[in-house]
């Protein structure tokens, strides 16, 4: 008796652990944080914490749900590639109609908590998130580079979205911190893929640039947006909405992360590019954190 208990627990603990997979915790929490980044600069008083916990709950559903979607889809390419052959689906942890049923679930809720805390607008911009990332980039992964744009858009909207719900409005300061997420999201991106390559052909995604392979020609396209951050870094300061010690510590880190690039492009090697992904990794929240603590 005590032992068929046991492993009801047992059963229900992984179920439990294999859902919470599902939402791919570390990257929901990153929009989580992007978009708490995005709310706390738009602030001007004093913060609504309850309607704040509310709104990165809701965010971190809504993430969830869409990360959910883009398993479902992706179910059979996961299966072959060693780094997500242990997700949930393929690993029959969770069946198809099981993830479905808990993508529209977390959805749903998501997008509900997030119109009770915040307003349309925010809410607007989460729902375009979702099925910009779920039901655009996913299937484009396997027609060419031209995922990433359409990706870094939904990977570039929490902060937006932060500022929407604080403010009810976009602005063009908004606009700035949306633009350095956007640009960012490619040097991001590339690395990702350069260090993934070997897995992503096996599925037939095609991400990075040009000719798709990792050569001279990759490593400048990743140099180039890479570069961009460094004026991008400076807009906030120059329209008064953070002070100068931001713009020096924007730099610098550009400055640090622009340097791997010229190492990726003198070593065209998976150890680079994986500098550069840690690299991408530590520039997005210092600077996102250093704008909050200078905040003007």
């Amino acid at each position: 008796m005590s032992s068929s208990i046991a492993h009801i627990d047992i059963s229900v603990a992984e179920k439990a652990k294999a859902y919470y997979e599902l939402l791919k915790p570390r990257l929901s929490f990153l929009v989580v944080f992007s978009s708490g980044f995005g709310y706390a600069l738009a602030t001007q008083s004093v913060f609504n914490w309850a309607s704040l916990i509310v709104f990165l709950l809701a965010g971190f559903m809504v993430s969830g749900s869409s990360v959910t979607i883009n398993q479902v889809i992706e179910q059979k390419y996961d299966a072959i590639m060693k780094r997500t052959r242990n997700r949930p689906i393929p690993s029959n942890r969770i069946t198809e109609s099981e993830a479905v049923w808990f993508s529209i679930l977390t959805g749903i809720v998501g997008l509900v908590l997030m119109f009770l805390a915040t307003n349309w607008l925010a809410t607007s911009l989460s729902l375009l998130s979702l099925v910009l990332y779920a039901f655009v980039y996913t299937p484009l992964k396997r027609v060419g580079s031209i995922a990433v744009f359409v990706g870094a858009i939904p990977g570039a909207l929490p902060p937006l979205i932060g500022w929407a719900a604080a403010s009810g409005a976009l602005s063009y300061e908004a606009m700035i911190i949306f633009g350095i997420q956007f640009i960012w999201q490619f040097p991001h991106f590339w690395a990702i893929a350069w260090v993934s390559d070997e897995d992503y052909k096996k599925a037939g995604f095609k991400l990075l640039p040009g000719g798709g392979a990792k050569d001279l020609n990759t490593a400048i396209n990743i140099m180039v947006y890479t570069l961009f951050l460094l004026p991008l870094g400076l807009l906030p300061t120059y329209f008064g909405l953070t002070g100068l010690t931001s713009g020096v510590v924007a730099t610098v880190c550009g400055v640090l992360f622009l340097a791997q690039t010229f190492s990726l492009m003198k070593d065209t090697s998976n150890q680079k590019a994986r500098r550069i992904m840690f690299g991408s990794f530590i520039y997005l929240p210092i600077v996102q954190i250093t704008f909050l603590l200078d905040k003007i």
